[in-house]
C-alpha cells in the first residue's frame, strides 16, 4: 500500500497515472470508491444535488471533493466565497470607508472653524501654544485618545 504523503507527492506534482488515484485533469478515467456517510448527511446530499443540478450522486461528492481540495491547496477561503457575497462585502466596506471619510472631513472643517474662533479671541504667545500642543499629544497618547473637556477644563482653572 502506497504511503498516503507521497500520494500527495504525486497528485500535487502532477504525476496522475498511477493505479488508484482519480485523474483529476482529466476524467478519462474514474474508479469505483466505497465510504460510510451519516444518514443526515447523506439526505443532505440528496437535496443540494438537486439545487447544484447535478446529474448523480458522483458527480456532486466529485464536484464537493474538488471544492475542498481546491481549498486545501489554497489554504484561503476567499477564492470560494460565492461572487453574490463577495460583492455585498466590497459594497458595504466601500459605503462605510466613504461614510467615515465624509464624518472626518466634517469634524476637520468644524474643528478647523473652533480653532479660528478660540484664535481669534485669545492673547496666547507661541512658547505657551507649544506647551499647550505638547500637553495635548502626551495627554492623547496616556488616554488613547479618550480625552474630555471636562479635563481640560479642570487643567486651565488651576493654571
Amino acid at each position: 500500500m502506497m504511503r498516503k504523503s507521497s500520494a500527495v507527492a504525486r497528485v500535487l506534482s502532477g504525476d496522475l497515472t498511477k493505479k488508484g488515484v482519480v485523474l483529476l485533469k482529466s476524467e478519462s478515467r474514474k474508479t469505483k470508491k466505497g465510504f460510510w456517510i451519516s444518514e443526515d448527511l447523506d439526505e443532505k446530499v440528496d437535496i443540494y444535488l438537486r439545487l447544484d443540478n447535478c446529474a448523480s450522486r458522483s458527480e456532486f461528492v466529485e464536484n464537493a471533493l474538488r471544492f475542498y481540495i481546491g481549498y486545501l491547496n489554497t489554504k484561503n477561503a476567499g477564492g470560494f466565497l460565492p461572487e453574490a457575497l463577495s460583492a455585498m462585502l466590497t459594497g458595504t466596506l466601500d459605503n462605510f470607508a466613504g461614510r467615515m471619510g465624509s464624518l472626518l472631513f466634517k469634524q476637520g472643517v468644524d474643528l478647523n472653524v473652533l480653532g479660528q474662533i478660540i484664535a481669534y479671541d485669545t492673547d496666547i504667545d507661541e512658547g505657551e501654544y507649544q506647551r499647550l500642543r505638547g500637553k495635548a499629544i502626551r495627554d492623547m497618547k496616556r488616554t488613547n485618545g479618550r480625552i474630555s473637556f471636562k479635563d481640560a477644563l479642570d487643567f486651565q482653572k488651576s493654571v
